[in-house]
């Protein structure tokens, strides 16, 4: 789907030559590049370079496109993994607080909060971040990179909306696992309400936790694509961007790959823990099997 709508958004010779090159340059250009061929000869074509290892090479730089989006790899994992983990120190202990204590006050703000979180658009969080603290505070730079700093509000605007979305799940986890027998039982034998909690109530809820978790890594690099343009982030999303912009088609391609390979593996790994999680999955497996 990405192979063909790229090549329906417009011809990459225009956007890479500019209007004012000869037909004769166009047309050499189309042919060096093999977009002189039928559409679905350039695809198989494709497949065929993909399955021998060969991901194509910028029209840009002429580099191999692969060296080129994993040399813009480590920008984008200096503020997606940092993020991950900032959604998920607020956002499951929001979570747990709210259902522990529902239908108070602190329950609908935390649910306010989350609603809020979860609809605004990221490019408007990093817009509201950067005129609050870099414009009006001036306590961190409006963009680039280099320092600590410059990794504050990127990773700020990402993790405040994955903590909402965390902060949802997690509270209706715990309510549901909090009705179930076993914490009735827990609670009948005296132990105390943190115990109940820590030992009964989180490991049960952990499932849909973890689910949402695997599910958060492709939206993760996918927000990072807003954040990276709006504080002039140079990672994979940058350049994706630059990328579509220019139709540099390679280039796309080997992100799209990469992020679709990104998601499998993740949701991979949360699959092998729902094992360690609840260990009624492997009973189950083992009957069936």
């Amino acid at each position: 789907m990405c192979f063909i709508v790229l090549r329906l958004a417009g011809d990459p010779s225009v956007a890479m030559l500019g209007p004012d090159v000869s037909a004769a340059e166009i047309a050499a250009f189309r042919e060096r590049w093999g977009l002189d061929q039928p559409l679905h000869i350039q695809f198989f074509q494709f497949i065929w370079a993909v399955m021998h290892g060969d991901l194509g090479y910028s029209m840009r730089g002429g580099e191999p496109a692969l060296s080129m989006v994993l040399r813009h790899v480590p920008q984008t994992l200096a503020i997606t993994v940092p993020a991950l983990l900032v959604s998920i120190a607020i956002g499951v202990p929001a979570g747990i607080a709210a259902a522990l204590y529902r239908n108070t006050w602190f329950d609908r703000l935390i649910i306010l909060v989350s609603i809020v979180g979860y609809t605004v658009p990221s490019f408007v969080l990093a817009l509201v971040l950067a005129l609050v603290f870099s414009v009006t505070l001036r306590w961190f730079p409006t963009g680039g990179s280099g320092t600590l700093a410059h990794l504050v509000l990127p990773v700020a605007t990402i993790g405040l909306i994955g903590a909402a979305v965390i902060a949802r799940y997690t509270r209706s986890a715990m309510l549901e696992v909090d009705g179930q027998p076993f914490i009735r039982t827990a609670s009948a034998k005296g132990l105390r309400r943190g115990a109940v909690v820590s030992r009964h109530a989180l490991p049960n809820a952990a499932v849909p936790i973890v689910t949402i978790l695997g599910f958060m890594v492709g939206s993760t690099v996918t927000g990072a694509v807003v954040v990276e343009t709006v504080f002039s982030w140079p990672g994979i999303g940058r350049l994706l961007v630059t990328s579509v912009a220019s139709r540099d088609l390679a280039v796309v391609q080997v992100i799209t790959l990469l992020v679709s390979a990104a998601m499998v593996l993740s949701n991979l790994v949360v699959d092998m823990l729902y094992g360690f999680l609840d260990p009624r999955m492997r009973a189950s497996k083992g009957v069936g099997e």
